[in-house]
């Protein structure tokens, strides 16, 4: 007589966009999901508590949204519709970057999508909670996993009330971000510590919404890089145009030039950035809220992939923690995402050794992402964690010969966007004919300052935007 088969259990700790995109990457291959999440989640697209980066502003960038919308078949629509911006790259960015400001006659390389945190999450969350399978237990928090130091089996939470309750799964997934108890819980079932990588260059974040001064519909995104190799801390701003006609403004800077929270300084930090563009155009908007600050943002990586327990994944900020400055987390934790599916689909998430496969395979999107964030971060003056090496130092010169290259070249350009977008990996900047475009350099004089449109310049101008500018 056949046997009935073992239901394949899936428990997610924490209900962000890590946890959900995991939901959405093994619901097709698993019998029950639950997810444990400590906070009420809105069903509209409103700030939640938990979550306090939601305040300053993310870029997702292609390759993040790409993996979303191929974990979740019509996010993309829900986000524009809501109001998110798709944003043309390079055309559709005012970016002074470390070799100057960027043209923007180029065909569209890639994109990104522009959006506050609250909308990005929603749209996912709304998704993946639909799926079905898919159980969401809020208010309830993990307090320990269960298993022995070869295989986690579950784990014990505790709701609000104050009564616990064990829960059992063939997977455990740490979606709990950056604040993750998960190396001590391991510990606690007597797991080998995984090695952990740490550079913090000391970036504090200051964010505030503005009411645009324009219609936000085509605005691009302005964005003044730090540049690491001058003396002294490195700061950087950026405008994103989000939903309802705002924009939402964040200025971060390196230990020494530290962003405050006082409102009356905001605008005043804006104008010592390498451009005071972002400050000018300031001028022209009224703000619709406080300034909030962030300095939680070291880059930490915990080598998961290298544990030797089964039954356990750790995806998103839980493994690796970016510096937001790149923008690189919710695209590589989807990316995370993306992986895990792939390996659920190849072998079943009941099949022995899945977690560590899946673990391995999750670890080539975070590395990139990482690569793409210490190599500045270490750079900034009282950066503490790993140093640059000989061989990081050299690679850091042909990048900022590459980045003056492409502002003034198509090929280079192109090529910093499709591994900036995390659409291809860093092997790319290598080929033949990127490395020639490099040794060739840049083949126009550089811009004496931002590529405007007249609609832009109108704007900074505080003069009539003409409708037929684009």
């Amino acid at each position: 007589m056949a046997t009935t088969p073992r239901p394949r259990r899936v428990l997610i700790l924490g209900g962000g966009l890590s946890g959900t995109l995991a939901a959405a990457a093994l619901a097709p291959y698993s019998d029950s999901i639950d997810i444990v999440e400590r906070h009420a989640l809105p069903d509209t697209p409103q700030p939640r508590r938990g979550l306090p980066q939601a305040r300053h502003a993310h870029m997702l960038w292609a390759g993040g949204a790409d993996a979303i919308e191929s974990l979740l078949p019509g996010t993309m629509e829900m986000w524009l519709r809501a109001g998110a911006h798709r944003v043309p790259i390079p055309n559709g960015m005012i970016s002074l970057s470390p070799g100057g400001w960027y043209r923007r006659c180029w065909p569209e390389a890639q994109y990104l999508i522009s959006a506050g945190r609250d909308l990005v999450d929603w749209a996912v969350r709304t998704q993946a909670l639909a799926l079905p399978g898919v159980r969401l237990l809020s208010g309830a928090e993990p307090v320990r996993l269960l298993g022995t130091r070869s295989r986690v089996t579950g784990a014990a939470i505790r709701h609000g009330d104050g009564t616990e309750e064990v829960l059992e799964a063939d997977v455990v997934i740490d979606a709990t971000g950056r604040t993750s108890r998960a190396p001590q819980w391991l510990a606690a079932l007597g797991v080998r510590a995984v090695p952990e990588t740490v550079v913090d260059a000391g970036v504090t974040y200051a964010s505030r919404r503005y009411k645009a001064p324009a219609d936000t519909a085509g605005w691009p995104v302005i964005n003044v890089q730090a540049d690491a190799r001058r003396a002294g801390p490195g700061t950087a701003g950026t405008i994103l145009p989000i939903e309802g006609d705002e924009w939402l403004v964040s200025l971060s800077g390196t230990r020494g030039a530290e962003p405050t929270s006082a409102e009356a300084q905001f605008t005043t930090f804006a104008g010592t950035l390498r451009s005071p563009l972002i400050a000018e155009y300031l001028k022209r908007a009224e703000p619709v809220g406080p300034v909030t600050v962030a300095r939680n943002t070291a880059n930490r990586r915990r080598h998961y992939e290298k544990a030797r327990v089964d039954g356990f994944i750790a995806l998103g900020d839980s493994a690796t923690a970016l510096n937001p400055l790149y923008g690189h987390g919710m695209s590589a934790a989807a990316q995370g995402a993306r992986a895990l599916r792939d390996v659920a689909k190849d072998s079943g998430i009941a099949s022995k050794g899945f977690a560590r496969r899946a673990q391995r395979a999750m670890a080539r999107p975070a590395a990139a992402a990482w690569l793409l964030a210490v190599g500045q971060d270490a750079s900034f003056p009282h950066a503490t964690g790993k140093k640059p090496n000989l061989a990081d130092r050299l690679a850091s010169r042909y990048i900022n010969r590459l980045i003056t290259t492409a502002c003034s070249d198509f090929t280079a350009v192109a090529a910093l966007t499709d591994v900036m977008t995390l659409q291809a990996n860093g092997t790319l900047l290598v080929r033949p004919r990127v490395l020639l475009s490099a040794l060739r350099g840049p083949r126009l004089q550089p811009l004496p300052g931002p590529a405007l449109t007249p609609a832009e310049e109108a704007v900074l101008l505080g003069r009539p935007v003409p409708t037929s500018a684009s």
